[in-house]
């Protein structure tokens, strides 16, 4: 555990010692995480550090610098330089996404049909626009919610963007071929919609995904240790990977010592491919907190980033009246949706302390981030356990960080 200028920084130190105290006891000491590692800032400046557990299966301390699938936390990084290529005119929300992706004229909505029948006919609908990627509305699903005909077809066809699939070409062919769930703008599902975005991303660049993040992001902020794969002489640093189990220990399902990460990827899913570090997604989070800027290097500007952190489902709705998702990045109550990113609309609906106007993220192995402008706060959070939805730390974390507020901003 490390704490720098807490009392500085308008926190107690002693709160804050409850994060750690509270993950041992009730977390990675019965086993239910095998790790966990949290870092809590303020002001831009680390006020709090507790890194437990072990990173590994065959007892390997979990250290400060280990490495972690990031998961849906890619996405974030995804819509940040999408909007760096809005400021520099090579594209627009409002576009059709069809203008950079011509594989989709002629998408329509889901008609009938799937599984062992044919789909019918799609309905035809307004045009998808690139907005409606940033913001989950673009009508697409992932298949891992196994709820409709359509979850299944991305099952058979698509698993969900993974690394080994052959390339982007590939992907965009078998996602043209089903139908939407919805017309585009008009609901809300947690999808692929973000992998698209990527592939419109590299398609305008004319680069791999990998590189243009390397120039525009992991470069110029410093984050050395992330990408799409773990460099063989760096994979003693990376985590094993595991699962939940109902009434078990969780069950380990990729031994790091064995893992495929340190093969380049395939498919370099903007959605959720990137592997990253503490230190690393601190840097980005510091940029966030700092309005798109970082040690003196601009991102992206700040009315840029104020755009992407407002609630853009449509009449200022919740995810409670917009969401058709079975996820767990975000509870529905009181949150609403940005460009990337989720926002909180009203701490009173959500039950855990925060602000309005915060914004966050996670990702399916339980990471997560949180940035509140109001009080100048933020953190980052990283495990190793899938899913995301095994239990409530990620909430029971915010809880605990706005408990060690001494000095309110607000």
């Amino acid at each position: 555990m490390k704490m720098d200028r807490t009392a500085a920084h308008g926190m107690n130190a002693e709160r804050l010692a409850r994060i750690e105290a509270f993950l041992q006891e009730r977390y990675v000491g019965p086993g239910k995480l095998p790790m966990a590692d949290v870092l809590v800032a303020r002001e831009g400046e680390t006020v709090y550090r507790a890194t437990l557990g072990n990173a590994r299966a065959d007892g390997t301390t979990l250290r400060e610098n280990a490495i972690f699938r990031i998961a849906s936390m890619t996405k974030p990084v995804t819509s940040i330089v999408f909007m760096q290529l809005v400021e520099e005119g090579k594209v627009a929300l409002d576009d059709p996404v069809t203008r950079v992706i011509s594989e989709f004229k002629g998408l329509g909505v889901y008609n009938g049909g799937g599984g062992a029948v044919p789909f019918a006919p799609p309905k035809p609908c307004a045009p998808m626009r690139m907005v409606d990627l940033m913001t989950h509305m673009a009508g697409f699903t992932y298949g891992f919610q196994n709820r409709t005909s359509i979850d299944a077809a991305y099952r058979k066809t698509l698993p969900d963007g993974g690394r080994e699939m052959p390339g982007f070409d590939g992907f965009i062919a078998e996602l043209a071929k089903i139908p939407l769930e919805f017309a585009p703008g008009t609901a809300w599902n947690y999808s692929v919609a973000t992998d698209v975005l990527g592939i419109v991303v590299s398609r305008i660049e004319g680069k791999p995904l990998g590189e243009v993040f390397a120039d525009r992001i992991f470069g110029p902020l410093g984050m050395v240790d992330t990408g799409f794969h773990v460099p063989e002489d760096q994979r003693h640093r990376l985590c094993d990977a595991w699962a939940y189990q109902s009434g078990k220990p969780p069950k380990l399902i990729d031994q790091a010592g064995k893992s495929k990460l340190t093969v380049p990827a395939t498919f370099e899913g903007g959605g959720g491919g990137l592997l990253s570090t503490t230190a690393d997604y601190d840097r980005f989070c510091r940029m966030l907190i700092g309005r798109g800027a970082l040690d003196g290097t601009r991102i992206v500007s700040p009315k840029t980033l104020d755009l992407m952190t407002r609630n853009h489902l449509p009449g200022g709705a919740d995810l409670t009246a917009m969401s058709k998702s079975l996820f767990s990045e975000a509870t529905n109550a009181g949150i609403g949706f940005g460009l990337g990113f989720a926002v909180n609309l009203d701490p009173a609906r959500t039950l855990i302390p925060g602000s309005a106007g915060e914004f966050f993220w996670g990702g399916l192995y339980s990471t997560a981030f949180f940035i509140d402008p109001v009080e100048k706060l933020h953190m980052v959070f990283m495990t190793q356990l899938t899913p995301s939805s095994s239990y409530p730390v990620r909430r029971q974390l915010k809880t605990l960080i706005y408990g060690a507020v001494e000095e309110s901003y607000a």
